[in-house]
């Protein structure tokens, strides 16, 4: 395959690609359709595709994570891990901003509204690895290692690493654009990469965060609405469910519109600290003992049930338990991955492949988990001295009661609960900022697609969001549903990086004059 750095990256007209944006615009119609002429067969038919896709592609995708994060370190304890992403020697922006924007972009799409809730559903139901008794203090440990796997290691690696690799070296050294479909184009060529075939790559990628975007921004219109009318008697229903939503597409399409180094950059700074200034006084004035032990408990039984975990098969637990959480929750990982590279590889240049991927597969799931003791930690605490009672709610799956009955009985009370109403508000903003101009770059090519475009499709996701609503909370759980579907053919997208990501690292290190020719592999072709 030859080179041609040449050829401009930005494909079609104001909008992008025409093939990327009438796929996706035409799916968004179809669903929406489906949704308000016959909600029920559109919720079988997704159910029946979603039990299908689990089962039959579930061990598929949980094997890509695992290779994936080992890979990935692999390559970032290689010499090759000394190759600068977009060939710069110093990076756009400090270490503390670009870590808050990995962190808020990933951690805010669901490890917010599953924070609270999901270790204590696992303290309540002990998952398929564990025998411990439900609800029981040796019940504890366990229940965190179940949750810190399910956002842990593999589940971030997934976002970026390998792909990143691929993206830097394709996009800044060979000028091919920066769409999930150059992903492929060391295996398919330049020529069947930039054309039909590689749009309808850009459309699923595209199809499936619209899906896993959509999704939170219509959760957290439903949890801020019922916090509202918990804590200060709000009235509840659609009207205010809608004006929250304009609320937040407002800030996140503005945020998106002002780019990654002014809009982007504040708000998932500022969402950090907030972060930090909420975990510390839950720390200091919440059960600091028994969430200190918790974590250490849960982070070594984690690692030490790690691949047993990863092995966990429908064969070997439930095939509900499985769809419902690690093969969900990989899923809606893989979904995301290649727009989240594009994002990583766009706020990374001048990083090292080694920065990327310590400071993506290692140290944002460290503290993922440290984020998942503080909340549901304490809801455990909590739930075992009787003070509070979720184990109804969570196994009729609503974590937005899980995560404001958690708040109120934290140090505070009402205005904790407050503050982190306030919290999921702006980490959400995060996620729709940040998908905003990823999914423009998918559509546009280059890593500077125009404000108009930005605006479109934060506007669009907060529109599907609204309708959705209307429609009834259960069409948003729906469509959540879908995002395993489009996960499928993803997941065959990024299986080739496995191989090429490692490659494109050499080839990177060796232009960069980081590696002899004599200690680097040969140049991806």
């Amino acid at each position: 395959m030859t080179s041609d750095t040449n050829v401009p990256s930005t494909q079609g007209g104001r909008f992008g690609d025409p093939v990327v944006l009438v796929l996706t615009i035409g799916f968004i119609l179809i669903f929406l359709s489906a949704s308000a002429i016959a909600p029920d067969a559109a919720a079988q038919v997704i159910d029946v595709a979603f039990t299908w896709s689990a089962r039959t592609f579930g061990s598929l995708i949980q094997l890509l994570m695992l290779l994936m994060f080992f890979i990935a370190i692999g390559v970032a304890i290689s010499p090759a891990g000394r190759a600068r992403i977009g060939s710069q020697d110093r990076p756009d922006m400090s270490t503390f901003r670009w870590v808050s924007i990995i962190l808020c972009t990933l951690l805010a799409g669901g490890g917010v509204f599953f924070a609270a809730g999901e270790p204590i559903y696992h303290f309540v139901v002990t998952p398929p690895a564990f025998d411990s008794q439900p609800g029981t203090a040796d019940a504890v440990p366990d229940a965190l290692a179940q949750a810190f796997f399910h956002w842990g290691f593999t589940g971030w690696a997934i976002l970026g690493t390998l792909p990143v690799a691929i993206l830097s070296h394709q996009h800044y050294q060979r000028g091919m654009p920066l769409q999930p479909r150059t992903l492929l184009a060391p295996m398919l060529g330049d020529r069947l990469a930039r054309g039909f075939l590689g749009g309808v790559v850009d459309a699923i990628c595209a199809i499936a965060v619209t899906a896993g975007t959509v999704g939170p921004l219509g959760f957290l219109a439903t949890q801020v609405s019922f916090g509202l009318h918990d804590l200060f008697g709000f009235p509840g229903g659609y009207e205010v469910q809608l004006a929250i939503l304009a609320g937040l597409g407002a800030i996140y399409v503005t945020s998106a519109v002002t780019g990654i180094d002014r809009g982007i950059q504040f708000l998932s700074r500022m969402n950090v600290i907030l972060a930090m200034v909420i975990g510390t006084a839950i720390l200091l004035f919440g059960p600091t003992q028994f969430l200190v032990d918790s974590w250490f408990q849960g982070f070594g039984t984690y690692l030490g049930s790690f691949f047993e975990m990863s092995a966990m098969t429908t064969v070997t637990a439930s095939p509900d338990w499985m769809k419902w959480w690690t093969v969900f929750f990989f899923a809606w990982f893989i979904g995301f991955a290649p727009p989240m590279a594009i994002f990583v590889t766009r706020i990374s240049r001048g990083r090292t492949i080694r920065e990327m991927i310590i400071a993506t597969a290692v140290l944002a799931p460290i503290v993922t988990t440290v984020w998942f003791t503080l909340l549901g930690g304490s809801g455990i605490f909590y739930e075992l001295q009787g003070a509070i009672d979720l184990s109804q709610p969570l196994q009729n799956f609503q974590f937005d009661v899980a995560t404001l009955t958690v708040a109120q009985a934290l140090p505070g009370g009402t205005w904790m609960a407050l503050a982190i109403l306030v919290l999921t508000t702006i980490f959400v903003a995060t996620t729709g900022d940040s998908m905003s101009y990823a999914v423009s770059v998918v559509c546009a090519g280059n890593d500077d697609p125009g404000s108009a475009l930005r605006a479109f499709w934060g506007i669009v996701f907060a529109l599907m969001a609204a309708i959705l609503l209307g429609m009834g909370e259960g069409q948003v759980s729906v469509l959540q549903q879908f995002v395993v579907i489009p996960a499928v053919p993803v997941a065959l997208v990024l299986i080739p990086t496995l191989w090429h990501g490692p490659k494109a690292a050499y080839a990177m290190a060796r232009a960069q004059g980081v590696l002899d020719d004599s200690r680097s592999a040969p140049a991806p072709h």
